[in-house]
């Protein structure tokens, strides 16, 4: 049977108090409407439409990557209105349409291949997700009879005494029979206090024709919507529990997980070591016997097997086999290091190749540079990069010793098996086994503190 997704993404969340639309706010790393499309897409929900308005051009660049359709809500006037919005989207499809909240993260794939398969086994024309909640606030109640079979839904402010008692809550999350759907919305009108058209209004408009309403309760913790920052905090924990646990049951040791911060994409192998105050993010990969030491920042690179890093922070990158790196390390977008190699204290690596077994220990810079294998680099070397309107290529050789306080101004070539003389300032090219010394030669003159009075 087909099925397809409606995402409702075009509330402008003013209690977020925010320029950013309410769905862009970020859960474990990534858009809240990015981790339900991407939750439908894994339920083989593969044709989805997000419904857009404020903020829409905003919204489309976020989930650009995602291959999904969009309709444009042009005035927010209910949930019921949000979906007459996707009229073009349903039109002369049959099947199964689920229709979920961009502000909704929580909800997982086992969920929503639940409720699917709940809707279409009981052959509902309609399916409510629901929780069960003691304290039900101000939300929806479903209302059903003795037998369990739903009666309608009613919103809080209507509820009479008895219905208030009700902890079975409206999720906000719906199935719908397509035909039976787009019927129904011909018949949806505003006539109540707000002026708004709502889905709930759907419900009774497809009862009231004798059609099957079901409604399938899950934990609440996955429907939890996002209306503002304490909620969206609420739930960054949920999502962070979650997803640590997932590591944790995979053979991933994480020594603090209420102080540890791992994106939804992130992969990581068993047997890695995580303590506390790291952050991972992005779609970055951390393979297995990795140790991790407190407080770096790892975002989309690839961290090969038994790497060791240290209060570090490393971007786009990807880190060699047996490597350390940190701590106080700073390695940029585009660069690649080798296996076996050392990259120390306060070093800073831009868009370059370092070989492996090099070493550069501490206190040095490398930009847009290709380095060879076996290298060790003194302390206090700049590769010089820029000359304040272009950026120059600095390639080094295998094996090459460079000595402290070392300037290599790019473009300049050190060829294999070369030692540079500390302190040296390399503008030509160094040929291959070769000392480099590139410095004034020292003078001394004799007296020279007595002669100008300076003696203390």
């Amino acid at each position: 049977m087909y099925k397809c997704a409606i995402i409702l993404a075009a509330g402008e969340g003013k209690r977020m108090k925010s320029l950013i639309p309410k769905v862009l706010h970020k859960v474990a790393g990534k858009e809240m409407v990015n981790h339900v499309i991407d939750i439908m897409r894994k339920s083989n929900l593969s044709d989805i439409n997000v419904i857009v308005g404020k903020g829409s051009a905003q919204v489309k660049e976020a989930t650009s990557s995602r291959n999904v359709t969009y309709s444009f809500q042009e005035n927010q006037l209910g949930t019921g209105h949000a979906v007459l919005s996707a009229k073009e989207f349903l039109k002369d499809k049959t099947g199964t349409v689920a229709i979920f909240s961009g502000d909704a993260p929580l909800i997982t794939e086992e969920t929503t291949r639940k409720f699917l398969e709940f809707h279409e086994k009981n052959e509902f024309k309609a399916t409510i997700l629901t929780s069960i909640v003691e304290d039900s606030k101000k939300y929806g109640r479903i209302i059903r009879d003795d037998k369990g079979t739903v009666l309608k839904i009613v919103e809080h402010k209507d509820c009479n005494e008895e219905e208030l008692k009700v902890k079975e809550i409206n999720a906000g999350m719906y199935c719908f029979d397509i035909e039976v759907l787009v019927d129904s919305l011909s018949k949806l009108n505003n006539e109540n206090a707000q002026g708004e058209y709502y889905i709930t209004d759907l419900i009774e408009i497809i009862k009231s024709e004798g059609l099957k309403v079901g409604a399938i309760d899950v934990p609440f913790r996955e429907t939890l919507g996002v209306n503002g920052r304490v909620e969206l905090a609420e739930a960054e924990m949920i999502m962070k529990n979650r997803i640590n646990k997932k590591h944790m049951e995979n053979g991933v040791t994480i020594i603090d997980p209420q102080n540890t911060y791992i994106g939804a994409d992130v992969l990581i192998g068993c047997d890695t070591i995580i303590y506390p105050g790291n952050v991972l993010e992005g779609k970055t990969i951390i393979k297995s016997n990795c140790m991790l030491y407190p407080n770096s920042r790892i975002f989309d690179s690839i961290i090969e097997e038994g790497v060791t890093i240290q209060s570090s922070v490393i971007l786009e990158c990807h880190i060699g086999t047996k490597t350390t790196v940190g701590p106080y390390a700073y390695i940029r977008p585009e660069t690649e290091i080798g296996s076996h190699a050392r990259i120390g204290n306060f070093v800073e690596i831009k868009k370059s190749k370092i070989g492996d077994n090099t070493k550069v220990s501490h206190l040095t810079y490398i930009g847009d540079a290709e380095v060879g294998s076996g290298c060790n680099f003194g302390c206090g070397t700049v590769v010089v990069n820029y000359d304040g309107k272009k950026k120059y290529k600095t390639i080094i050789g295998n094996n090459s010793f460079i000595g402290c306080n070392t300037n290599l101004v790019s473009p300049v070539e050190v060829k294999d098996n070369t030692y540079i003389a500390a302190g040296s300032t390399i503008t030509k090219e160094v040929p291959e086994g070769s000392l480099a010394i590139a410095r004034a030669r020292q003078v001394i003159l004799k007296g020279w503190v007595e002669k100008k009075g300076l003696t203390k």
